[in-house]
């Protein structure tokens, strides 16, 4: 496993799970599920099309999903897919043109992370083509494979209803620690 996103360095060891237990012990944000198999990975990457970004690849490949909320989770492997497919009322409320939302957003306003980002500052266009990979609160948890970085990774967003637009981040492993620091400080 890649020490880049070492998962296991940012969860707990909990007892260990009994057999034929789906779930592992409970983890910061809720319940892991057992890892995928690097199989499951490659026939998810096949039928998207896709090869899944480091990142998240290496999540699913530690934990086949987390949290066992139905409004705050990672989906499992069998769960994940374009959002257009999973979830098709979603993607076409966020992805049809709102007044303030334009298709065309300037590189120089779009590729702006973290406190200084402006969530309106989206592009609606790229919704349907994200990952549905969650569900957090009233929102869901996509990758966004238009914008990638040279080693792969995707951006990923957070998309709620009290949002005026997306929380974007460089990759998925931003996003999931951003969201280990929100729910969890130290």
């Amino acid at each position: 496993m890649s020490a880049r996103y070492a998962w296991y360095e940012r969860f707990p060891a909990g007892p260990p799970v009994t057999k034929g237990s789906d779930h592992p012990a409970v983890s910061p944000l809720g319940d892991l599920y057992p890892p995928a198999t690097e199989a499951e990975v490659r026939e998810l990457e096949a039928g998207l099309g896709v090869e899944l970004p480091p990142s998240y690849r290496q999540f699913l490949l530690f934990a086949n999903g987390w949290g066992s909320d139905d409004d705050c989770r990672l989906l499992r492997i069998e769960e994940v897919g374009w959002l257009r497919d999973v979830d098709p009322p979603i993607a076409e409320s966020w992805s049809a043109p709102k007044p303030d939302n334009s298709w065309s957003v300037p590189d120089e306003l779009y590729f702006v992370y973290g406190p200084e980002q402006d969530s309106i500052r989206y592009r609606g266009e790229y919704v349907p083509d994200t990952l549905l990979i969650g569900y957090w609160d009233d929102g869901a948890v996509l990758l966004n494979p238009h914008v990638s970085t040279a080693e792969g990774e995707w951006e990923a967003w957070y998309l709620a209803p009290w949002l005026p637009g997306a929380k974007r981040y460089r990759s998925f492993w931003d996003l999931a620690m951003d969201e280990l620091r929100l729910r969890y400080p130290s």
